[in-house]
């Protein structure tokens, strides 16, 4: 089993910045997809972005396209969000998840990833 530990959140004003960090142990996960997600309260979990293991292939959602980056450094077993221009509706706590190489791989969906971290919390003011 994985264990994923998100860091890097915060508060911050609209606008600002973040950079969350997620680091695994346990197992190395260079082979691994890797994704983020957020949940708001009272909302579903929804899909923020996904990275294949390579770093090569990228996934993001419609509402942060443009604004965030994810990114991923396997000599440290680390993936990263750097979210820029951040607005009040982003504000959430953002999981990181990992999927097992082998199998299909759908990255928009939560029920496709095997392991997840305890979140970080991002507030973003108006």
């Amino acid at each position: 089993q994985v264990q994923l530990v998100e860091s890097g959140g915060g508060l911050v004003q609209a606008g600002g910045s973040l950079r969350l960090s997620c680091a695994a142990s346990g197992r190395t996960v260079s082979n691994y997809r890797m994704g983020w997600f957020r949940q708001a309260p009272g909302k579903e979990r929804e899909f923020v972005a996904a990275i294949y293991w390579n770093g090569d292939i990228t996934y993001y959602a419609d509402s942060v396209k443009g604004r965030f980056t994810i990114s991923r450094d396997n000599a440290k077993n680390t993936v990263y969000l750097q979210m820029n221009s951040l607005k009040p509706e982003d504000t959430a706590v953002y999981y990181c998840a990992t999927k097992r190489p082998g199998g299909s791989w759908s990255p928009r969906q939560p029920t496709s990833y095997d392991d997840w971290g305890q979140g970080t919390q991002v507030t973003v003011s108006s």
